[in-house]
């Protein structure tokens, strides 16, 4: 298994932890030998075929793949049968789909959200006086739940969802029957018949418990900052269209380069937080988590790290999906500076028609935010 090393960091000053993503998350190289991307099997000596006879003439690919519970996905194309660019098409409306529908999603919640606080002031009022006539329910283990949620911070609560889906579909990966499935619609590859789907799935799949780790790991450190600044509804509209966009990059590098294989994992959605927040706020002071002596400023943490993914896209490394790396990382840096008052900050078109929806479903009863 391959995996990506991430190096722990922390904010000065703060509680907050903070983690460089070193990787952390798809791995295109790490499928190739359990997916189709091995070497030819050699041929074997006419002596031994007379000695041994027709029932040992099983190929070594034949042999590796009835050892392996993990059934093959798509190969390599031969050089006659490349996939041609336009074959990005639909992965080019997906993403711009998407992620539309992400942000419109997220502008009509935030609405919900506004108007359903106005709603539940005057129900809070009532909450607390049948608290005090109501009989206290016991259980120690729903108390201490309950505590260690009030505990979490907005961002961290945010991110709980999404670390649950992503240890949901670990827990399939470990299903036999499943790994096809699998294979096909929570790995993301430009060679394969299905493209668009699985640039989503892709980045809640993990297969290495250390791979899972690590991601959520950073995830979770980062989310306090990334929804403070960016509200959890926004927040979750970013962090999903990073893991597409990031994808697509993905695809048309590995079509320029005719690199084809398998990549999956969350570090490009990842990287956009990370970006996001080192843009953001370029001067909060950083230190790995192991050794605070040595501290550095976010906008030195992240230009080390963009560097290095373009170090390795440009020379070729196939350990890891630098592609996607950058992808997440220039989605993110771009939103900080132009999305934000690109997209998010003119919703209010787009917001309006669903008042106007909404409150002509339900007559006078939408009211107004």
């Amino acid at each position: 298994m391959a995996w990506r090393s991430c190096s722990m960091l922390r904010l000065i000053g703060e509680d907050t932890l903070w983690s460089s993503v070193r990787g952390g998350s798809r791995w295109p190289h790490s499928f190739q030998q359990k997916c189709g991307f091995r070497k030819a099997a050699k041929k074997p000596d006419s002596k031994k075929m007379e000695d041994c006879g027709p029932a040992h003439t099983e190929s070594v690919e034949a042999a590796v793949q009835r050892r392996t519970s993990i059934p093959n996905c798509d190969r390599q194309p031969p050089p006659d049968s490349q996939p041609a660019f336009g074959q990005l098409i639909r992965p080019f409306l997906f993403t711009v789909g998407f992620t539309g529908c992400s942000f419109g999603s997220a502008a009509i919640w935030q609405y919900e959200s506004l108007k359903s606080r106005v709603q539940s002031y005057f129900n809070e009022i009532r909450a607390d006086w049948l608290e005090k006539v109501r009989p206290q329910k016991r259980g120690d283990i729903r108390k201490e739940i309950n505590l260690w949620w009030n505990s979490l911070s907005e961002g961290q609560k945010t991110v709980t969802g999404i670390i649950a889906a992503n240890a949901v579909v670990f827990c399939c990966w470990r299903v036999p029957p499943l790994q096809r499935f699998m294979l096909r619609y929570f790995t993301s590859n430009p060679a394969s018949k299905t493209r668009c789907l699985p640039m989503l799935l892709s980045t809640f799949s993990h297969v290495s418990l250390f791979h899972l780790a690590a991601n959520m790991y950073v995830l979770w450190s980062f989310s306090s900052s990334a929804v403070s600044m960016l509200g959890r509804e926004q927040f979750m509209a970013v962090y999903l269209s990073a893991g597409v966009v990031s994808t697509f990059v993905s695809y048309v590098c590995k079509m320029s380069m005719g690199r084809f294989g398998p990549s999956l994992g969350a570090s490009g959605a990842i990287m956009t937080v990370l970006a996001a927040v080192c843009a953001k706020i370029p001067e909060a002071k950083l230190a790995i988590i192991f050794l605070p002596m040595f501290t550095f400023t976010a906008a030195n943490a992240l230009k080390a790290i963009v560097a290095m993914d373009t170090a390795g896209l440009l020379l070729g490394w196939r350990f890891f999906d630098h592609a996607a790396h950058l992808g997440g990382a220039m989605f993110g840096i771009w939103y900080v500076w132009f999305g934000h008052e690109l997209i998010w900050m003119n919703r209010e078109p787009f917001v309006k028609v669903w008042h106007d929806l909404r409150t002509r479903g339900g007559g006078n009863r939408g009211g107004s935010v």
